[in-house]
């Protein structure tokens, strides 16, 4: 009889002891995977902004114009504890009509992929890889003259790959540092390769660069209150250097959207850009050809009152 208590004893001791540890395992389990859920963000806008001119008999002066713009974005965001995959997908096209020039003129023309993928290195640091993609849609020209191009797809188009360190201290702000970048620029249409369009040599359709690169982003559009309430802003800008050629000159890629919401549908938005590369020549005169004088700075602006959709 006290052998049988003495086993019952021994049994539910060991019981207790190895029900608390399974108990504790799996509180620990449960917490390992809670903390490394794999998860996926996506999202994005469409925006189209419009804006007419109509005049009779005005004594002022003035033309006839109709201007349309379109604006795509798509990000899809991959996220655990040690790694971050994000890609983005950035459209754009406007033209405007006006009643002194038979023809359409394009007023914007844009196509930008990006995908990053950064894998944790310490506190707010990730090991990082990205990849870039630009180009256009159609043939532009300086009109009136529209029958010499001065750009069309993949003249110019741009891929970058670069390897570095990102930084990504809140959901707001993110800073890329590469010391090893690879640029291609491809002007794959014939006239304008022959032409030496885009800093690519006279005849060829392609230039090949290594240097370092910084991209420095900020997105907010969950302000509370004040004046910024219903806004969205969003700005990056990247910055290259060409270790194999001129170095001190500094590529420059800068884009700024604001967003202003009046109700559920209707935004004012203000969309720029400033470019500055070395190796572009933007003089061109009437019949097309390009003034390698010097280079200049580009920048855009479009102002619109549209239909903005989020999803």
């Amino acid at each position: 009889m006290k052998k049988i208590a003495l086993f019952l004893g021994l049994y539910l001791i060991f019981g207790m002891v190895a029900s608390s540890q399974i108990t504790d395992a799996e509180s620990k389990l449960k917490k390992v995977e809670t903390d490394t859920v794999a998860s996926w963000k996506k999202g994005g806008f469409s925006g189209l902004n419009f804006s007419q001119t109509s005049l009779t008999n005005w004594a002022a002066g003035g033309q006839n114009s109709l201007a349309l713009n379109g604006l795509f974005n798509f990000f899809a965001v991959y996220k655990d504890t040690l790694n971050v995959w994000e890609n983005t997908l950035d459209l754009g096209y406007g033209f405007l009509r006006q009643s002194s020039y038979d023809g359409i003129m394009k007023t914007d023309d844009r196509i930008e992929f990006n995908s990053k993928y950064g894998r944790k290195a310490f506190k707010n640091f990730y090991y990082a890889g990205l990849l870039n993609f630009r180009t256009q849609f159609s043939p532009g020209y300086n009109y009136p003259n529209d029958v010499d191009k001065i750009s069309n797809f993949m003249a110019p188009g741009y891929l970058l790959a670069a390897l570095g360190l990102n930084y990504i201290p809140n959901t707001y702000f993110n800073a890329f540092l590469s010391p090893l970048t690879g640029r291609l620029t491809f002007v794959l249409d014939e006239a304008l390769s022959q032409k030496g369009a885009f800093g690519v040599a006279k005849g060829e359709k392609m230039k090949k660069e290594l240097g370092g690169y910084v991209r420095l982003a900020f997105a907010k559009s969950d302000f509370k209150q004040g004046f910024f309430q219903n806004m969205s802003i969003g700005t990056k800008v990247d910055l290259f250097s060409n270790y194999l050629k001129d170095p001190q000159y500094v590529d420059v890629n800068w884009e700024t959207l604001l967003g202003m919401k009046v109700n559920k549908y209707i935004t004012v938005s203000l969309n720029t850009q400033l470019i500055y590369d070395h190796d572009v020549r933007i003089d061109y005169n009437q019949s097309g050809s390009i003034d390698d004088d010097s280079p200049r700075v580009q920048f855009k602006e479009i102002l619109g009152i549209g239909f903005m959709y989020k999803f």
